[in-house]
């Protein structure tokens, strides 16, 4: 199925993409805030950080502002909690975004800039950290695409899954922590409260389930059980802090559910194009030597109907990846990125996995870039 035929938006009318607020209400920005002066927050934090003896920070994977405003009528202990929508990064991917999170920089200044980057004549899928070679993590050192140290180098506890534990990507985004694997999310709590226990001054968390019953359910019933499942969670979490404990939730992006709406790029777009990178709601395409106009010219020709057609130049001129790109992240992006404001995604014969994704990110729509940011206060 075609762009053309999937577009219902003048193309006069569509909307502008959303810029993430770097150095403002951002999740670049909250580790910051936590580490640094959680005494003095910005006034965009929500209230109850100040004099907190111990902070809880846990990251819900994939858990927008939209969709949790959306079903407010099923939550209880998120909806208790003091609540603010920030921006995420872009793009809005996990990779990028927990990146972000954890080592309070830009996109362009940790290198991290999505979650198939093109290094060289390779896309490397920093989640498994892959190439089409295999495992590059001897090949490509985590540590020599992002080497600053997370959490302003505190080396707090991170409770993570135990199968996320030596991966590359941990590597590049959580070097230098110490981890406590979980399994089951019983234990993840079991885990944050034993540490608490032990005077632990921050303990860092993350729990991946709402993004995966995304990825495969789309935003349906599925969805909304699972987020009532983590709402229950948070809420026994709230109701068990001790005193002068704040527990700070976030989130790496939002959520789109695009069904089976997904092609890929027109044909005279690919003529022009000698590989992809990024995902499907941003997809980068890099155009042959020389061909970066054409290509260009082609695929706003086809695709403006349904998403956002930008040159590497416009990115970096809107700061979509920060106020400062440095050389390594700018040698990973590609020279046109197709970035669908419409419900859509664009295939990459490259980019598959066991199952169609209904639900996806990584573009610059309000349902993908704003997330919650949440405080309660034991």
């Amino acid at each position: 199925m075609s762009a053309e035929q999937q577009s219902t938006v003048d193309v006069s009318q569509r909307p502008e993409p959303l810029v993430p607020d770097y150095g403002g209400a951002c999740t670049a920005s909250v580790v910051d805030v936590l580490v640094d002066d959680p005494d003095d927050p910005p006034a965009w934090f929500p209230a109850g950080l100040a004099g907190a003896e111990q902070i809880v920070m846990l990251v819900l994977d994939g858990l927008g502002w939209e969709q949790m405003q959306d079903r407010r009528d099923l939550l209880r202990g998120m909806t208790e909690m003091q609540a603010a929508p920030i921006t995420t990064v872009a793009p809005t991917t996990t990779a990028t975004a927990l990146t972000s999170i954890t080592t309070g920089l830009t996109p362009g200044e940790h290198g991290v800039v999505g979650y198939r980057m093109a290094i060289e004549r390779e896309v490397l899928n920093v989640l498994r950290w892959t190439t089409a070679k295999g495992d590059a993590r001897e090949r490509i050192p985590p540590e020599s695409i992002q080497s600053a140290v997370a959490f302003g180098g505190q080396r707090p506890p991170v409770v993570v899954r135990a199968e996320f534990r030596d991966t590359g990507f941990t590597r590049a985004h959580l070097g230098g922590c110490r981890h406590v694997p979980y399994r089951m999310p019983s234990t993840m709590l079991a885990e944050i409260t034993h540490h608490l226990r032990m005077g632990e001054p921050f303990v860092y968390a993350y729990y991946d389930g709402i993004d995966k019953v995304a990825h495969e359910y789309g935003l349906s019933h599925f969805y909304d059980t699972e987020l009532v499942f983590v709402d229950r969670m948070v809420e026994y979490m709230v109701q068990g802090l001790p005193p002068g404990v704040a527990l700070v939730i976030t989130a790496d992006h939002g959520q789109v559910d695009v069904g089976d709406r997904v092609f890929p790029p027109h044909p005279e777009v690919l003529s022009l194009v000698s590989h992809q990178s990024g995902e499907a709601r941003f997809r980068w395409l890099h155009a042959a030597p020389g061909g970066a106009g054409d290509l260009l010219r082609a695929a706003a020709e086809h695709h403006s109907d349904v998403a956002w057609v930008v040159s590497l130049e416009q990115v970096l001129d809107e700061c979509w990846f920060g106020p400062k790109v440095l050389p390594g992240p700018l040698s990973r992006l590609g020279d046109v990125a197709l970035v669908p404001f419409e419900p859509v995604a664009f295939e990459d014969p490259d980019d598959t996995g066991p199952f169609l994704l209904k639900g996806r990110h990584g573009s610059l729509t309000s349902a993908e870039v704003l997330v919650p940011l949440l405080v309660a206060r034991g």
